[in-house]
């Protein structure tokens, strides 16, 4: 039995299940503009702040403290995606949610917290003597508070998005990153070495578990008790496995190519597909956050998601597709001009790992749907899929070097793709030929695109930068007239979408 302990007014079982009365009155497209808007302003701020305060640490603090950080990273790493945060995730998607069922996630998450802060506790001597550096060993004592913040982190966070309510999240986040970038520059400068970082990573986790905590206002007492909550336990047990595949998937190139490969060509290799997967590492979390609450909510009052995936699919392919495939055509230009004559061996890796990047990111956003619809098993599914087919394909292309694991990523992710798409499309019913006819035009216009930049590059001979420039820009126009002249109404209606028509609209009045 559990009591709500509320600092302001109670919180009653419908408005945890259905959000507030004013959000819920709020017209459903503005909702999820808002919590676009928000989530991902509020990733772009984060990183920004992130990246600005990266710049000013980096020059206070030497080589070794960034390299004993990274060791620290590794037990992180390794025990992260056991912090049950799935659990809280289930309550995105569950039907039925009342105040019992959320004190029994938290009570999961507490038990999880606990657990996997002892279990680094207990293994910081074994770090350090791995690694032969005894500080390690205290710097992992210190980072197991980060456990300890999850279950309330974890918690408003699922609940907050249950009613599409992003805005006192972005918030939240945007001062835990701000409140970072003051500690570790500062206690850099003091001296702190390594442990500006560390103390920087643990105040950043405990000043977002206050404040989602706050904004969440909803405060109860865990229950461990697990009757009736079988359905959560299970769907959040799928997604903890999901994430131990994605795990061994996103790895798998690193670990292979680290034993195999010389350091220089593994550096510019790990360099080329950290640029690549800005798009999708960055742009795409925010947005399936995002669809994921919304698909939860569609499905609860038994509406279709098919039309609504099609259009997230659309969307994201208007962006994604055009951004890499003119990074593919601009690949030397781009990387002599933002990184430099040293960097021109990483230049046909970006270019062939971009082309195969679109197909990878319509991989990424079928998760969102199909969990919403509560059926974990079908990203589980594909998790082992990608668990397997990646890794092999490394395996295969590794003999021939960098380009070799291009070669497999070309394999690979169209391959993913491919099967994630015949289990996914079914489920929510959904033909190929619906998702053909909706993506026919941004492939028009990504093809229109590639013929006129191709032709602009073999006619000139600028330098770099002012090639780069010219590409874009000749890039960006011809796609852009594609799409109006042959598809204007999506992009009228995605303008729409990104735009507040009318006070009422506007981010901070629909959230």
């Amino acid at each position: 039995m559990t009591s709500p302990i509320v600092p302001s007014a109670p919180v009653s079982s419908e408005s945890i299940a259905h959000g507030s009365d004013q959000t819920s009155a709020a017209p459903f497209t503005a909702r999820v503009r808002s919590a676009v808007l928000w989530r991902w302003g509020a990733q772009v701020g984060s990183q920004l702040i992130t990246w600005t305060s990266t710049f000013l640490v980096v020059r206070l603090l030497e080589p070794t403290d960034y390299g004993l950080f990274a060791m620290s990273q590794v037990v992180l790493t390794a025990l992260a995606f056991l912090n049950g945060q799935s659990f809280a995730t289930s309550l995105i998607q569950a039907s039925h949610v009342d105040e019992r069922r959320i004190a029994q996630v938290f009570g999961m998450l507490l038990t999880f917290a606990c657990a996997l802060a002892a279990v680094q506790v207990a293994l910081a001597p074994f770090a350090a003597k791995y690694f032969g550096e005894p500080v390690v060993a205290d710097m992992l004592f210190v980072q197991a508070i980060i456990y300890l913040t999850i279950p309330f982190i974890a918690l408003p966070t699922a609940l907050l998005s249950r009613g599409l309510e992003f805005r006192r999240q972005a918030q939240s986040n945007m001062a835990g990153a701000s409140l970072g970038a003051i500690i570790a520059p500062t206690l850099g400068y003091l001296g702190y070495g390594v442990w500006a970082l560390v103390y920087a990573g643990v105040a950043i986790f405990v000043a977002r578990a206050v404040l989602l905590s706050l904004a969440a206002q909803l405060w109860l007492r865990p229950a461990f008790d697990p009757r009736g909550a079988a359905d959560l336990i299970a769907f959040g047990g799928l997604l903890t496995l999901s994430q131990l595949f994605w795990i061994i998937q996103s790895q798998a190139d690193i670990v292979i190519a680290g034993r195999l490969l010389p350091t220089y060509e593994l550096g510019l290799y790990s360099q080329a597909l950290f640029l690549t997967l800005i798009i999708t590492g960055r742009l795409l979390p925010p947005i399936n956050e995002v669809a994921m609450a919304a698909y939860s909510e569609l499905h609860r009052e038994g509406r279709p998601l098919a039309p609504y995936f099609l259009k997230t699919a659309r969307l994201v392919m208007m962006v994604c597709a055009p951004a890499y495939v003119g990074l593919a055509l601009t690949s030397e230009a781009a990387i002599l001009t933002l990184m430099g004559e040293q960097w021109r061996g990483s230049a046909p890796i970006v270019g062939g790992l971009a082309l195969v990047m679109p197909a990878f990111a319509l991989h990424l956003i079928c998760a969102p749907v199909t969990n919403a619809m509560g059926r974990a098993r079908v990203s589980l599914f594909t998790a082992i899929c990608g668990a397997i087919i990646m890794p092999c394909a490394f395996v295969w292309g590794i003999e021939a070097g960098t380009m070799g694991l291009v070669h497999a990523w070309w394999i690979a992710a169209p391959l993913l793709c491919a099967i994630t798409l015949t289990v996914t499309l079914p489920r929510i019913g959904a033909s190929p030929l619906d998702l053909l006819r909706e993506l026919l035009p941004v492939a028009l216009g990504c093809g229109l695109m590639t013929l006129g930049v191709t032709a602009l590059q073999s006619a000139s001979d600028l330098a770099p930068p002012l090639t780069l420039l010219a590409s874009a820009a000749l890039g960006a126009v011809i796609y852009a007239l594609t799409l109006w002249l042959v598809w204007r109404p999506a992009v009228v209606e995605a303008w729409a979408m990104l735009r507040s028509s009318s006070p009422s609209d506007s981010p901070t009045a629909s959230a």
